[in-house]
C-alpha cells in the first residue's frame, strides 16, 4: 500500500470524491469483506458491494485474498494507499496554471505552481514506480516566525540572493546528459489551529 496516490483520471476523482466511498476507503487501511465494512459503515453489503467495484474499477482498492466463513468465501479488499490526492491534472483545461496568473506574488500563482507540482510529481512517481524506480526529489518544510513585516521583507530578500546565487553556481546547460530540475520555495501565514 502506497502513502499517497495520486489521481489522475477525472472519474476516478469523482469515484473517490464520493462521501460513501470515501468513508469505505478511510476503512479498507487494512483488507476487509463487504459483509464486515457494511456492519461497520451501516449500510447494506449489497450497497457496500456496488460501491467496492466501483472503487475497484479506479484502481482505487485492490483484491487482498479470500477468507472462508461458515460455507462461504468471502473476497477481501484493501485500498491501493493510505491517503490519495486528486491532480489538478484531472481537471483538463481548467486546471491551475502558472502560466495564467498575473502576479507572481498572489495567492493564486502560490496555488498554481503548488498544483503543478502536485501534477508533475505524480505523474514522475507513477512513470518511476511502473519502472520499479526510485523519484529523486528533496523536500524542505519549516516554520519561521517573523517580528515585523520589515523582518519578513528582509528574509525575502536575503533568501532570494542565496537562492539565485546557489543556482547560479550549480546550474549547467551545456551537459547533454543533464536533466533539469524544477526548484520551489514558498512562504505564506500558518492557518491558526482549530482544536
Amino acid at each position: 500500500m502506497l502513502d499517497v496516490e495520486v489521481i489522475t483520471d477525472p472519474a476516478a476523482a469523482v469515484s473517490a470524491l464520493d462521501p460513501i466511498r470515501g468513508r469505505l476507503l478511510a476503512e479498507l487501511v487494512e483488507p476487509a469483506s463487504a459483509a464486515t465494512l457494511a456492519s461497520r459503515v451501516g449500510i447494506t453489503r449489497q450497497k457496500v458491494n456496488y460501491h467496492l467495484r466501483a472503487l475497484e474499477q479506479h484502481r482505487l482498492v485492490t483484491a487482498a485474498g479470500e477468507r472462508r466463513w461458515g460455507g462461504l468465501t468471502e473476497r477481501l479488499l484493501v485500498a491501493t494507499a493510505s491517503s490519495y490526492v486528486v491532480s489538478p491534472g484531472a481537471l483538463g483545461p481548467v486546471a491551475a496554471d502558472p502560466g495564467r496568473a498575473g502576479d507572481r506574488l498572489s495567492a493564486s500563482f502560490l496555488i498554481a505552481v503548488a498544483a503543478r507540482a502536485v501534477r508533475e510529481v505524480g505523474d514522475l512517481w507513477r512513470t518511476a514506480r511502473d519502472r520499479q524506480k526510485r523519484l529523486a526529489t528533496l523536500t524542505i518544510d519549516t516554520a519561521v516566525t517573523f517580528a515585523s513585516a520589515a523582518e519578513r521583507a528582509a528574509f525575502t530578500d536575503e533568501l532570494a540572493t542565496a537562492v539565485t546565487a546557489l543556482v547560479a553556481r550549480f546550474h549547467d546547460e551545456s551537459d547533454p546528459r543533464g536533466r533539469p530540475h524544477r526548484v520551489v520555495l514558498a512562504a505564506y501565514p500558518m492557518p491558526t489551529r482549530k482544536d
